[in-house]
């Protein structure tokens, strides 16, 4: 039960001090463990002008393990699986550098962060990373192909605009472990 008040207390944290650009709902009024977040493509990043849809899933050990982050939105970036499944490598839901005083809150801006400034050096894409690093301006071009392909229009969270061309915008390369 202290796992549902503090869920509950965080999430009224998050829908009142949510991020710019950032709305946070439950993905359904009976589950807290379940949250449906939708992101503004920041302003000063290559994803402005897109909406991406994230997917927070609590589990009932919340807070002593990590919450699981997902993009529901399709993302051409170094630290999310270029696939339908949009996995984040996000060193704070690492379990080893988890600490049960993290808050929601600090997860979503750390997101929104990673927007702003890719983490190459940790990827779960290392193709992608590497032309990050090497080619930036065939980056840019792929992730605005991407955000004009995936992330424009109203975000759906039921899975309908990931897509299932992996290889769209040169597709997914080798993966690191994040």
């Amino acid at each position: 039960m202290a796992s549902q008040k503090r869920i509950a207390k965080e999430l009224a944290d998050c829908t009142t001090h949510a991020p710019a650009g950032m709305s946070i709902a439950l993905a359904t009024d009976s589950d807290v463990h379940k949250w449906h977040v939708t992101l503004d493509g920041p302003a000063e990043s290559i994803y402005s002008g897109g909406k991406f849809g994230l997917v927070v899933t609590l589990p009932p050990e919340y807070p002593f393990k990590a919450p699981v982050v997902t993009f529901a939105t399709r993302i051409y970036h170094p630290n999310v699986t270029n696939d339908n499944v949009g996995s984040i490598c996000l060193g704070l839901l690492k379990a080893e550098n988890w600490k049960p005083a993290s808050k929601l809150l600090s997860v979503l801006q750390a997101v929104r962060l990673l927007l702003v400034e890719p983490q190459p050096d940790d990827p779960l894409e290392s193709r992608i990373a590497d032309e990050y690093r090497r080619d930036r301006a065939e980056f840019d071009k792929n992730a605005r192909a991407y955000v004009q392909r995936y992330a424009k229009g109203p975000v759906k969270f039921d899975g309908t605009n990931v897509g299932a061309d992996a290889g769209a915008a040169g597709g997914s390369g080798k993966r690191s472990t994040g």
